[in-house]
């Protein structure tokens, strides 16, 4: 019953936290907590009552198990780059002695020697506004745990397919319900009185809609495939497979394409440009190497379709945003160059996470209308709250899982089912950090849980796979 509930919450989760303007605002991203939290509560529950020692055998299965659970102590090495780094944001938060913050951080002394009242003081903070760095703490935090705990949950292997449909179910509503809006001239979100200029779902924001998108389409596009992997049709002529496509596949193919359509008409150029490379990026990955074929013709047929109905639609409005290309560049560049100076002024810790907002006016060289809230690109945002030291563990983080999982892939079979569902999650977390090189998505609740979900389920998956795959052929060799 207890897993069963979790269950629930984590499905409730996937569909609210998109919804919820993506979660956005402090209600709906205390309620993700809240719901992060409750089920690693009752996860913790379930091991404390009537099968604890189960529940201990399948959290060390997830280490080391002879029946294939093996992450090859994974969480253990993310966990010490994870503390550190949630360490590095609590010493921000801390009032440390003013002599030691004027050798570590002499812009963050001389700041606060300027606001404070008392002149006299003996300590002072890393962070410039340490309320917004417990604020962000806690949003870490919580991803971290719900990083950890799917990875010890042991149905997400089981229920990984069921989730992957639900998620792919909200893409389709998000794009459907955003060109509804969008085309039938409403153009509003919900009960929000703010009107819209492109296809957004239920986001504020194009980008954000589009980073969403970006993580559902591969994923989406890998089930396709791993649906596909135990039809021998796959690997016969053309006739033959689109004869042999059952209704199931099509529908799914037909969600795929909708969604494609939604972020086109999100006009988001960069989100546009990310879709674009990460098709190719699938049609290298997903192609029939044993027939000697240079790329996959069905992604290829997939996007031709989508794009075929989009011009049919009309293109202008999107088009019509990529000559004003050269103008937003401009300002983004300035608010780089703004953001880079934060950095060289605060190095090795920064400024504080979640701290941008309240520090960037100081360092703004150029007039805008409006309040810069972020400096369009996560990397550079994240390098200048919190440090060298911090991006440097966050890099060493994804650099570590990356290769690990594109190793464990790489020894998949190629009618493996699971292995186009982790190239198609793999494919979806690079388009997301490619896209966030000129904007703001990891920042975004609803694209950073599932980011955090994806990258579980598919280092879960890849995992097991690998283990198995290598029991396999050691047997046969036996």
């Amino acid at each position: 019953m207890i897993n069963n509930i979790i269950k629930l919450i984590l499905i409730g989760l996937l569909i609210f936290t998109p919804i919820a303007f993506g979660s956005m605002e402090l209600w709906a991203f205390s309620l993700m907590e809240l719901g992060i939290l409750l089920m690693i509560i009752l996860w913790a529950l379930q091991s404390s009552i009537g099968n604890w020692q189960l529940a201990i055998g399948n959290s060390h299965s997830a280490i080391n198990d002879p029946n294939g659970h093996n992450l090859l102590n994974v969480p253990n090495v993310v966990a010490v780059f994870l503390l550190l780094f949630l360490t590095l944001i609590i010493i921000q938060m801390i009032p440390l002695p003013s002599g030691i913050v004027k050798i570590i951080s002499p812009k963050a002394y001389a700041l606060h020697s300027a606001l404070s009242i008392e002149l006299s003081a003996l300590s002072y903070p890393l962070s410039f506004v340490p309320f917004a760095t417990k604020i962000e703490f806690l949003k870490w935090l919580t991803l971290s745990g719900l990083f950890f705990y799917l990875l010890y949950w042991r149905d997400l292997n089981k229920d990984v397919i069921p989730l992957i449909l639900i998620i792919m179910f909200v893409g389709i509503a998000e794009s459907l319900y955003g060109m509804l809006e969008f085309f039938s001239g409403h153009r509003y979100i919900l009960n929000l009185d703010m009107k819209i200029s492109s296809v957004t779902g239920t986001f504020i924001n194009r980008n954000y809609f589009a980073g969403y998108l970006l993580m559902v389409i591969p994923l989406s596009v890998g089930y396709s495939f791993s649906r596909e992997a135990f039809q021998r049709s796959r690997f016969l002529g053309w006739r033959h497979w689109l004869s042999s496509l059952d209704g199931k596949t099509l529908l799914i193919a037909f969600g795929i394409i909708v969604m494609i359509l939604g972020l086109l008409f999100s006009a988001s150029r960069m989100g546009i440009v990310s879709l674009l490379l990460s098709f190719s990026l699938m049609s290298f990955l997903f192609r029939k190497s044993q027939r000697g074929q240079r790329f996959s013709k069905t992604t290829v047929l997939i996007f031709g379709l989508a794009l075929l109905w989009a011009v049919w639609i009309g293109l202008d409005a999107v088009i019509s945003r990529f000559f004003t290309l050269s103008e937003s560049f401009e300002e983004r560049w300035m608010i780089w160059v703004n953001t880079f100076q934060i950095f060289k002024d605060f190095p090795l810790f920064g400024s504080g996470l979640g701290t941008f907002i309240h520090i960037f006016p100081m360092y703004r060289s150029f007039h805008i209308r409006g309040l810069v809230t972020h400096a369009e690109n996560d990397l550079l945002q994240l390098s200048s709250e919190i440090g060298l030291i911090g991006i440097g563990l966050l890099l060493l983080v994804f650099a570590f899982l990356f290769f690990r999982v594109v190793l464990a892939i790489r020894s998949f079979h190629s009618r493996d089912s699971k292995k186009y569902i982790g190239m198609g999650g793999m494919v979806g977390i690079l388009a997301l950090m490619f896209h966030s090189l000129v904007e703001r998505n990891i920042q975004v609740p609803a694209n950073a849980f599932l980011y955090t979900f994806i990258w579980a389920a598919v280092l879960k998956i890849s995992t097991k796979e690998t283990r198995e795959t290598k029991e396999t052929k050691e047997t046969k060799e036996t």
